[in-house]
């Protein structure tokens, strides 16, 4: 299992990750628009070059964060979450219905395009947490 942090922008992912992939001495090693993505039609044209999902390697850290969809950034909470990465997606939902256990289902844990298994919830603490069993590159 690897905790990794998830910090969501308002229009300002990649220019935020230009200037970490600088500072931390990393690489871009994924960048993903709304517009390059199935859900392209589900967005506001505005938000087709935004980027919806960005991952940075400094050394084996991970960072990773997105432009949020519209109308998710609504207070301060909701703008950094932690994302659980794990290899085996019956290990993705137990840990998903374990984080969910008193809490709000954000996006139900399935098959994504990108994952063998994704979800998004709030804990029962206010914490917002996404669960990925990536699908490999």
């Amino acid at each position: 299992m690897q905790l990794v942090p998830y910090l969501a922008f308002d229009g300002q992912c990649r220019e935020a990750f230009a200037f970490y992939r600088q500072a931390l001495g990393g690489r871009i090693v994924a960048e993903t628009s709304y517009g390059e993505s199935p859900v392209c039609e589900q967005m506001p044209p505005g938000h087709h070059d935004r980027v919806m999902h960005m991952q940075l390697d400094a050394g084996g850290a991970i960072l990773m964060g997105a432009d949020a969809p519209p109308g998710q950034l609504a207070g301060s909470a909701s703008q950094t979450c932690v994302n659980v990465t794990v290899d085996d997606p019956a290990l993705a939902e137990r840990v998903f219905a374990a984080l969910a256990e008193g809490g709000t289902v954000q996006m139900p844990i399935e098959e994504t395009f990108w994952a063998h298994r994704f979800g998004m919830l709030v804990d029962r603490y206010g914490k917002p947490w996404m669960v990925n069993c990536l699908k490999p590159c």
